[in-house]
């Protein structure tokens, strides 16, 4: 079957098992980071979805890792849909990885062919293809946080290269009707604001997560477009966000909102990064 290798092992992240495990706990260790492991115990309560940032783990990991600790409070997911921008512009508008394994230091982690399936019929922009995803790192960076705190679990890699509004939306909405009454783990991978000043990364990216907190899609679009914020997830986030609004959630919370000078140092010309959890109701 199809095996994926990493594109960004011994880059983004440790290259080595051992080195890996290391640094995944390491983040959720960090000064920075929720000071605390996951327990890896699950209870009854549907899986949140979360949104993730995907730099290297050194800067934004601990970061990721308080939206990682959380999903202690909920149960096993059937599967973990991951949503990331396209930053090399390679391939199809939306792909979805159609089938086999993506590979990491910590081991191989299983498409779930028939959910990828699922999804693909419901828009004709989505195309089930390998290429788009070869040198993306945005949802393979966060594969060692997954891995860790779920071990085995099944996995859908979508990576959009169309981050427009309407686009993103229609994904929001045929992700929903295929994952309604199930219990799937949704997942947005982005960074906030590109090389600014610390201070400044944090008041405008603090704009685009009040709008993210609202579930307010239209509302984010505005302010990134008013405000210049280079946020460049913001498709996937819309996407989860509209999934999550037609699964029944209210509202997202900001679990944790830093830029990489504080994990490397430079405040001049930082990354800005949050987590953020939205509950979603039993439906």
């Amino acid at each position: 079957m199809q095996r994926r290798k990493p594109a960004v092992a011994g880059l983004f992240y440790e290259g080595s098992k051992k080195e890996l495990l290391k640094q995944v706990e390491g983040c959720f260790l960090a000064p920075t980071g929720p000071g605390q492991l996951p327990r890896r115990r699950w209870g009854e309560k549907r899986v949140p979805a979360l949104i993730c940032p995907h730099a290297g783990l050194m800067y934004s990991g601990p970061v990721a890792a308080y939206a990682y600790l959380q999903l202690d409070n909920y149960s096993f997911p059937e599967s973990v849909v991951v949503l990331g921008p396209n930053h090399y512009g390679i391939g199809t508008i939306v792909s979805i990885y159609p089938g086999g394994f993506w590979s990491t230091p910590l081991g191989d982690v299983k498409i779930d062919e028939k959910l990828a399936g699922e999804i693909a019929q419901k828009r004709e922009f989505f195309f089930l293809d390998e290429g788009s995803h070869s040198r993306e790192h945005s949802i393979e960076v966060q594969l060692p946080f997954l891995q860790y705190v779920y071990g085995d679990f099944l996995f859908v890699p979508i990576c959009i290269n169309d981050q427009s509004l309407e686009t993103c939306v229609e994904i929001g909405e045929a992700v929903a009707e295929v994952v309604k009454g199930r219990n799937i783990l949704l997942v947005a991978s982005t960074d906030f604001t590109h090389y600014e000043p610390h201070d400044k990364v944090i008041a405008k990216d603090r704009l685009a997560l009040q709008r993210i907190a609202e579930l307010d899609v239209e509302g984010m679009y505005r302010m990134l477009e008013k405000h210049g914020i280079t946020m460049c997830g913001y498709g996937a986030v819309a996407a989860v966000l509209t999934a999550a609004k037609k699964l029944g959630a209210e509202k997202a919370v900001v679990l944790k909102q830093s830029t990489s000078g504080e994990t490397g140092g430079d405040y001049e010309s930082v990354v800005g990064y949050a987590s953020c959890l939205i509950e979603i109701e039993k439906t």
